[in-house]
């Protein structure tokens, strides 16, 4: 009897073990921890010469973890940098507004966007000027940069609309701009996840029609860790893309042919995060490197690298 009694307990036992190494592998697959070790090992082997010639996202640490941004209660979405004027541009998106914010997180100012619907994404294209998209509509509107206190009418400023999926709330989620080649790049969120570069944007507003749209869907079919897309960046210094997945908790950088180069976990403990990101919407970088993210509902983080 003694000996039964143990069996059936090592019975349990095992099933017990089972059960828990079962679950931990879905989660594991959940969040494509397979791929990230891998990949982690992988890029072991070339690390020094790819830091070199990388913004190598894994050696940046938090400067400033989760500071609520004041006066925003919530919907804090895009984030651009503004080197001309030393701060960022942050928009929300319902209300639709456009925001003045330093380079700690503190508010600075606030611009109504009137007529704007479901504004997600903002980039500065640099002589004065910013793109922000528009979700539902998958319009990219082109506005001036305000110099005083009030609203902007979307009314009477330029804008492309890209009909490209069905009207639902799964549109343009994140633009970024390479100014020295006329490059926009556009990524929607999931379902299904995709990114767009647009060529000839700025000649376009000077009168020259030739934009030409192509679908950079090679660069991230692989890309399964990352399962959605926030926010993209552009790096002038690198020449290469920063993608943020809300999803997935990370941070991936692109080279100029979509092959990933590096990528941070998002997740806590992970960078001196004290908690994981709730839901990154933005991400931009400074012309000194220090990377800067905005979470709803009105989170304000920045990184720089160590």
């Amino acid at each position: 009897m003694k000996v039964m009694a143990r069996l059936r307990e090592v019975s349990r036992t095992q099933l017990w073990l089972a059960a828990l190494l079962l679950c931990l592998l879905y989660a594991g697959s959940q969040v494509h921890l397979d791929e990230r070790l891998l990949y982690s090992l992988s890029t072991a082997y070339h690390e020094s010469s790819r830091e070199q010639r990388s913004l190598w996202l894994p050696e940046y640490r938090v400067r400033i973890d989760a500071k609520p941004v004041a006066t925003v209660p919530g919907n804090l979405s895009g984030l651009t940098w503004d080197e001309r004027r030393g701060q960022l541009w942050a928009v929300v998106n319902s209300p639709a507004e456009l925001l003045a914010l330093d380079r700690q997180g503190r508010f600075l100012a606030r611009y109504p966007l009137q007529g704007f619907e479901d504004v997600e994404a903002v980039t500065y294209l640099g002589d004065d000027l910013l793109l922000v998209a528009e979700e539902r509509r998958q319009a990219l509107v082109v506005i001036p940069v305000p110099t005083r206190d009030g609203p902007l009418q979307r009314a009477g400023q330029r804008s492309l609309t890209l009909g490209l999926h069905g009207d639902d709330n799964s549109g343009f989620e994140g633009v970024a701009y390479d100014r020295a080649g006329d490059r926009l790049f556009v990524v929607k969120e999931h379902s299904p996840r995709k990114l767009y570069e647009i060529r000839g944007l700025r000649a376009s507003l000077d009168g020259d029609m030739r934009l030409e749209v192509i679908d950079r869907e090679a660069w991230i079919e692989d890309k399964d860790m990352a399962s959605d897309l926030s926010s993209v960046h552009y790096d002038a210094h690198t020449g290469h893309l920063v993608l943020l997945s809300d999803e997935a908790r990370m941070v991936l950088e692109l080279d100029g042919t979509g092959e990933m180069v590096s990528f941070r976990s998002l997740w806590s403990g992970f960078a001196g995060l004290r908690d994981s990101v709730p839901q990154g919407e933005g991400l931009t970088l400074d012309d000194h490197g220090d990377l800067y993210l905005v979470s709803e509902p009105n989170l304000f983080y920045a990184f720089e690298r160590r």
